[in-house]
């Protein structure tokens, strides 16, 4: 372990406690409801994998902290530790997203020009604001709603799942290619990557739509990369 994994480690977990903690704090004080602070440490939670590609010497060791979390959001689940992030109704989302980030990362990236970081990045951000704007857009505007697998949904979340994952995949395949951290995707025309935003977005929202009991965090980002696999 070099001294940068060891930094990357601390602030790593300094943010992730500290994001738990101030959204936990806020959201009381100011009576944000439950879907709020859940989404907000969703979003806070998914754009720190971005922060992991320069924190780590070794990809094994930057893995750590979202294998971690595997255990702990199951542990704070359970024992309703941080009541902005699992109300007691809410799914075990958390502990399905942390798994399908630890496996996308553990598949596509190795510190090195061989990375496949387009399976990784764009399809952890659909989920990262796809999700959040669709539980967020459906709980305050939904007006039309439908039911699968025993879950309802909105017409209106639905519609926000598409554009943030379209929106998201497109703008991580351009990060990606611009800063050079990729280079299987290094002369993709503009056309091609927003042709793979809108395809990859639409297969997000139907697997979002059918997938039950916060399942979600684990199908949308799995079956993203496979598509994004499939599609580059």
């Amino acid at each position: 372990m070099t001294l940068l994994d060891f930094w990357g480690l601390l602030l790593s977990y300094a943010y992730a406690f500290g994001l738990l903690l101030m959204v936990e704090q806020i959201g009381k004080k100011a009576h944000w409801p439950n879907f709020v602070t859940r989404k907000i440490i969703h979003i806070g939670a998914g754009l720190w994998t971005w922060a992991i590609l320069f924190l780590f010497d070794h990809w094994y060791i930057g893995v750590i902290p979202f294998a971690t979390f595997i255990l702990l959001n199951y542990i704070f689940y359970r024992q309703q530790t941080f009541k902005a992030m699992d109300g007691e109704k809410e799914s075990p989302g958390t502990v399905y997203f942390a798994i399908s980030i630890t496996i996308l990362f553990l598949i596509g990236w190795r510190h090195s020009s061989d990375d496949l970081l387009y399976l990784v990045m764009p399809p952890i951000m659909a989920m990262t604001w796809g999700d959040a704007m669709a539980s967020l857009v459906g709980k305050l505007k939904g007006k039309y709603h439908y039911s699968a697998w025993g879950t309802t949904k909105s017409v209106e979340g639905s519609e926000m799942m598409f554009l943030f994952s379209f929106l998201a995949i497109s703008i991580s395949l351009l990060i990606l290619q611009y800063a050079h951290l990729d280079m299987h995707i290094q002369a993709m025309p503009i056309i091609n990557i927003l042709s793979i935003g809108a395809a990859v977005g639409f297969l997000a929202t139907i697997t979002e739509a059918l997938s039950p009991a916060g399942t979600d965090n684990l199908f949308v980002p799995l079956l993203s990369a496979f598509a994004m696999y499939l599609l580059v």
